[in-house]
This record gives structure tokens, sequence and C-alpha cells, in this order.
């Protein structure tokens, strides 16, 4: 079942005697957990009959004794089990879920790994309930999933916007929310959200950051660049070496394939460089001041920074000089 289909189902008060949910993005389980744990049973029937227990304090056979309980007064008892990664030998718990109770709700949070699809435990408790695994998104996936959140919360957002929160905030699903969270706390239902905003709001600057930075090398502007170096170099800790060197990796190697493809229209541009049609542009634009020579040369320097902003042989060098070195070394 997707997040969305499990999250219809509890809303309609659908529930299945055990949710396993399993992944390396824990967004989406603590989501399911929380609304569980939230809605599932009213405050007064929580009191008797929910459960919250954490695998690196517990054992199988705690779980299944607190899963045999029959609810007081309630239709369901809940037993939500978080960290259930922890767990040893949590496969054991196949012997309670071939005798399940129908009348317990029990939730397993295996988060941060996937679990072993192949064990009969995994399909055990897809057949009797419902199996989830979350997956943790690409780089590229990111912009459009910002894209459809701000649009359940009645909100647009600008492209270059979405790039900038993109770009600044990564993968990390759970931040990325409190983020955006944060920012329409203060702004209006139906708004687009701009670069501007974001800037008030959050404190990313539209006018320093890695998007910005990108445009600048694409475009070799060598004063726009090294503004920006400069400034990143001033606030090392929003802008460390080693968060700013795979965006740029990405960056120039799809400058690269861009170049080497045949049909390069915006539509066969962007479905192969996974961007937004509106980006290739840019992407062209580049194309135009690197040779593929030099995208080579700017591809190794940057596995060679990546590996110096590691320490080593380079251990009292700072983030900003290392920055300062390598942006000068791919403008010329």
């Amino acid at each position: 079942m997707t997040f969305e289909q499990i999250l219809a189902d509890l809303k309609n008060k659908i529930f299945r005697p055990v949710y396993l949910l399993s992944g390396e993005e824990p967004f989406y389980i603590d989501e399911i957990a929380d609304y569980i744990e939230k809605y599932t049973l009213t405050e007064d029937e929580k009191e008797f009959n929910q459960s919250v227990l954490y695998g690196k304090d517990i054992d199988v056979a705690t779980i299944i004794s607190n899963c045999k309980r029959f609810p007081m007064m309630a239709n369901y008892q809940v037993v939500i089990v978080k960290e259930a990664q922890e767990i040893d030998k949590i496969e054991e718990l196949n012997s309670y879920i071939d005798n399940i109770l129908n009348s317990t709700i029990l939730v397993l949070c295996y988060k941060y790994k996937k679990i072993d699809g192949r064990t009969s435990f995994k399909k055990n408790a897809e057949k009797k309930g419902v199996f989830f695994e979350s997956k943790k998104l690409y780089d590229n996936e990111i912009p459009g999933w910002i894209t459809n959140y701000l649009k359940k919360k009645e909100f647009k957002i600008t492209d270059n916007a979405c790039k900038l929160l993109a770009d600044y905030l990564g993968t990390d699903l759970q931040k990325i929310v409190n983020e955006i969270n944060k920012l329409i706390i203060n702004v209006p239902q139906n708004t687009s959200i701009t670069p501007e905003i974001i800037e008030e709001n959050i404190g990313i600057s539209k006018d320093f950051n890695v998007f910005e930075l990108q445009k600048a090398l694409g475009n070799k502007d060598i004063l726009k660049a090294n503004q920006i170096i400069n400034y990143f170099a001033a606030n090392p800790k929003d802008n460390p070496l080693m968060k700013i060197l795979p965006i740029l990796y990405s960056y120039f190697i799809k400058i690269l394939t861009y170049i080497e493809l045949s049909d390069k229209s915006q539509r066969n541009a962007a479905s192969v460089l996974s961007v937004n049609p509106f980006f290739v542009k840019d992407y062209e634009a580049a194309s135009r001041k690197y040779s593929k020579e030099q995208l080579h040369q700017i591809i190794s320097l940057l596995r060679q920074y990546d590996v110096k902003s590691k320490g080593v042989d380079n251990a009292s060098v700072s983030d900003g000089e290392l920055m300062k070195e390598l942006i000068y070394k791919i403008l010329h």
C-alpha cells in the first residue's frame, strides 16, 4: 500500500491488526505512526488501551504480552513499537502474527533501513495487515515533493524558490517540512512562495546560495561567483563544503550530459536530466561556456576537493579556503 492509501484508510476508520513500516526515509513512518497514536482512540480510551514501546528497551516477548491483552471499554487497543529495528530477533513475532488478535493494532516502526522482504515475518505481516516500505527520495524528486506538499497546504511556489529550498535543505523530508511549516505560518494561504519570502522567513539568502553559485559558474560570472563564495567562507556553518560539493558535482554532470544529448528538445532534456523544463535553458547556456574536456577536468577537480574536504592531507585548511581555491580553478 502507498502512504496515501494507508492514511486514507485510517481516516475512514479502516484498521489492520499489524502495520510493519520499514525503510530508509523515517518521515512517512513517523507520519503513519503519529496518526494512529493521535486519532485511533479517544483520549479516555488511550489511558488503558494504548502502549508506546521502544525497541532498545524491550524484547519480542514484551511486545507479544502487550498485544495479547484485550481492550477495556474500547473497540481496539493500540501497541506502537518505535525504533523496532533495535529489537533482537524481531522475526520471532511470527508466532503472534500467526494467531493475531484483531482487536489489537500493532504498529512496528522499523526505521533507517529496509527489512528483508524475503523473510516469512515480512510476508506474514503483509498478508495479515499492512507492509509499507518508506523509500528515500532522490535529489531530483525533492522539488516536485516540495511543490506537492505546499499545494496540499494551499500554497504555490515559484520554480526558483522551489530550487532554492531543495538545494539548501537536501533530501531530509522532516527538515524540509519543519522549514516549510515555519515559513507558511507568516504567509497567507494561496500566496506564491518566492525567494524573497524564503529569505525573509527562513533566512536562506536569495542572492548567496548554492543555486545562485551554480548559475554564476554556468555563466562564468567571475564577480558573482566570488561574491557568493566569500559569503560562504564568512558563514561556514550554514554553507559547509561537504554539502556544496555534491550539488556542484551533479550540476556539472548534467551540463556534460546535456552536451552529449542528440535530442536537445526541452521535453527530452528535462526528462534525461530529471529537472523542471524551466531550467533546461540554464544547462543549454552553460553548455556553450564549457567544452567536454573542461567539464571532465572540473568533475575530476570536484572529486579531488571532496577528498580534501574530509581532511586528507589538508587538516589545517579551512572550508572557506578550499572553496575559494576550487572556484578559482573551475572558472580558470
